[in-house]
């Protein structure tokens, strides 16, 4: 017994992993062998009762499982499983044919049991309890096993692409790292191909059904052959005898597949793991001490039933209830020592080498906080402005069309108290202060009177603002000023300057992420387009010249549409962002005007645009004086349009719009400039202001 349990330790404790990588090979060969080679009737006992055994296992293991991956041997357990009892029905056929003649016996002790004290040794009820379990194993449990493992791959696959954006969605909100987004993409694909296989799998207990039926017409006609053509029995005398040892022989065998067919309707079927078969089946089949000490009271309670092989089971109950009591003490003991544990100290970082931990990566947004502000972002103090700039990322999201990453938050105390600076990929894009408990109070050009508090701007806009008292709050917004809360105006901040910088937000990484939401819906169109026409690279560098002119890219469907259409003809970025411009012009005007059908906008005089035109096509730039003088009629004229509230929309011919564009935003980025064809049809163009004519 002490050997048994130090054998099975170094199995299951993990000791020795060449054993566990044995157990699959020697499984194989002995279930071969058994097919080939002639086995005693006491050998028989033996693996008949560790089938039982098994199925058992295989049962409780299925039930006590939390998830199905927790049992991803399943597929391969039953695939040997089924070869085991077909092997078993192998050899006892060749004991049945060889030696059935002697007696009810001659199979063995649990053959005799089963046909004679399950069905009372009448083989007409051993012929329907048979039929019975073929039918509640072939038509019930089987059926709907399969039918189970074939809807859930369809839909564990159909749910995959929007279990991938809920775990980049979490990833980028921050709820999780890298490694755990790791780890539960690779449990989705694990997932998928388990209930795939499931789907073949349920074969296995089908065929299995099949193969039960046609071994015991088998077993009868070769037995009623046998017993009166080479032993001289009667013809009833051998239809008795043959057909109460085929009976037992199937009862046996159909006995376990039931049990395993019960098990294949609650688990799952084999998936890609860290392991091979033989370590699944060990460690997942002999590591819970409830399975064995359930296990073996099964066979205890049949042991002790009279007629049967008592010392097989009683064997098998010792062995499985030793096995449990062991493991259980292992577990004890290890959770006693963990307790008392002393804890061990750290290591410091002097006593320690450098690592690649100690290489830390720059954030892609990251916002830093002055120690005043530090209630604000403080989770236990339901800091506001954490609820806030979720906010300011899904309206983003949802505006622009793409996810931002998530906003580191730390506190800084180099800064002034009531500072912030918000940086991208660690350079600093913007830096305010805010009082929290105070109030800004922001003139919008509106405003009269003057407000005792701190002077101040807005950090967004840049408009005058003062930072005023609650109590002055009321006044403020009397006298015509817009008035917010600190984590407010810090929030619409961080807005302000993520619409600003949303180009150089946009990597390779975010495109794949939104491609990836297209395709959710459209995969024929992205499996098209990427990479086949486009490649990743330049899809991104249109995506951010879009967005570098504040265009949303919500409309991906479009803009893939165009570049299927487009690509083959040129891979010119500057090009294919044109024509993807004249496809969004619909939603550019949109933006800027509304629904209004006349849009009010300002042109450039002829003469201009032909003295534009022609050093375009030199090649060359524009004269100083005359580059002088264009940037300052442009600032005019938009200074002008703002003050009557119209969009400072520049329209030009489509030639010149990429040119004017770099030349124009680089000093007024509130300027929009559109070229004539990315105007629709339906809307008619009024020239408020023109630019160079006298």
């Amino acid at each position: 017994m002490n050997a048994l349990n130090t054998m099975f330790g170094r199995l299951g404790a993990g000791g020795s992993a060449q054993y566990k990588m044995l157990a699959g090979p020697v499984l194989i060969i002995m279930i071969m062998a058994m097919m080939i080679l002639p086995l005693p009737p006491f050998v028989l006992d033996l693996f008949f009762t560790f089938n039982i055994a098994l199925s058992i296992m295989v049962l409780l293991v299925a039930m006590f499982t939390q998830k199905p991956l927790d049992f991803a041997a399943f597929p391969t357990v039953l695939l040997f499983a089924t070869l085991l009892r077909l092997s078993l029905n192998v050899a006892s056929t060749r004991v049945v044919l060889m030696n059935g003649h002697s007696g009810a016996g001659a199979a063995g002790q649990v053959i005799e049991a089963f046909g004679q004290f399950l069905v009372g040794g009448n083989f007409a009820v051993g012929l329907v309890v048979f039929g019975i379990l073929i039918v509640i194993n072939f038509m019930v449990i089987t059926k709907g096993a399969g039918r189970i493992a074939e809807v859930g791959a369809r839909f564990t696959l159909d749910a995959m692409p929007g279990k991938q954006m809920a775990i980049d969605a979490d990833l980028n909100a921050g709820l999780i790292d890298e490694q755990q987004a790791k780890e539960r993409r690779q449990e989705i694909s694990q997932e998928a191909d388990f209930f795939g296989s499931m789907d073949g799998a349920s074969k296995f207990v089908r065929g299995d059904a099949i193969a039960g039926i046609l071994i015991m017409v088998i077993n009868l006609i070769g037995g009623l052959i046998i017993g009166m053509g080479e032993h001289g029995l009667s013809a009833g005398e051998a239809a008795r005898t043959y057909t109460l040892l085929t009976i037992g022989d199937g009862l046996v065998a159909q006995v376990p597949a039931l049990v395993i067919s019960t098990a294949a309707g609650v688990t799952v079927s084999r998936v890609s793991t860290d392991q091979d078969v033989g370590q699944q089946m060990l460690a997942q089949l002999f590591t819970n001490p409830k399975v064995l000490f359930l296990s073996a009271g099964v066979l205890g309670m049949l042991g002790l039933v009279p007629g049967m092989p008592n010392l097989v089971f009683l064997f098998f109950t010792a062995l499985l209830g030793g096995l449990g009591w062991w493991l259980q003490k292992q577990a004890r003991e290890q959770q006693a020592q963990a307790e008392q544990q002393a804890p061990v100290a750290p290591v410091t970082a002097e006593s320690r080498e450098a690592s690649w931990d100690d290489v830390q990566l720059v954030d892609p947004l990251s916002l830093e906080v002055g120690y005043r502000l530090i209630p604000l972002v403080d989770a236990h103090q339901d800091g506001e402005l954490l609820k806030r700039i979720k906010g300011v990322r899904k309206k983003f999201a949802q505006e622009v069309g793409f996810l931002p990453s998530v906003v580191h938050i730390r506190d800084n105390l180099e800064f002034q108290p009531h500072s912030y600076s918000l940086a991208l990929n660690g350079v600093e894009i913007g830096r305010g202060e805010a009082y929290p408990g105070q109030w800004l109070a922001i003139d919008p050009g509106q405003a009269h009177g003057t407000l005792e508090g701190r002077a101040g701007t807005d950090p967004a806009f840049g408009l005058p603002a003062v930072w005023i008292e609650e109590g002055h709050r009321e006044q403020a917004e009397v006298q015509g000023y817009t008035v917010v809360d600190a984590s407010t105006v810090i929030a619409t901040h961080i807005n302000h300057l993520l619409a600003q910088h949303a180009s150089d937000m946009l990597g390779r990484s975010e495109t794949q992420a939104l491609l990836d939401r297209v395709k959710n819906d459209n995969p024929a169109l992205v499996d098209d387009v990427v990479p086949k026409l486009v490649p990743l690279s330049t899809i991104t560098s249109i995506l951010q010249n879009l967005l570098e002119e504040e265009v949303s890219i919500r409309d991906m469907r479009r803009i893939l549409d165009v570049l299927a259409v487009n690509a083959g003809h040129t891979q010119d970025v500057n090009e294919l962002t044109a024509l993807v411009r004249m496809a969004l012009g619909r939603s550019i005007v949109q933006h800027w005007y509304g629904g209004a059908p006349q849009l009010e906008v300002m042109t450039l005089d002829a003469k201009l645009e032909q003295m534009l035109m022609q050093a375009l096509t030199n090649g060359g730039g524009m004269e100083p004086g005359l580059a002088d003088t264009l940037v300052q009629q442009v600032e005019n004229s938009v200074a002008r349009q703002e003050e009557r509230g119209l969009a400072p929309v520049l329209v030009v011919q489509h030639e010149l719009r990429p040119l004017l564009t770099r030349f124009l935003r680089r000093r007024m980025r509130q300027l929009v400039v559109l070229s004539q064809n990315e105007i629709p049809d339906d809307r008619s163009v009024r020239v408020n202001m023109l630019i160079g004519g006298r």
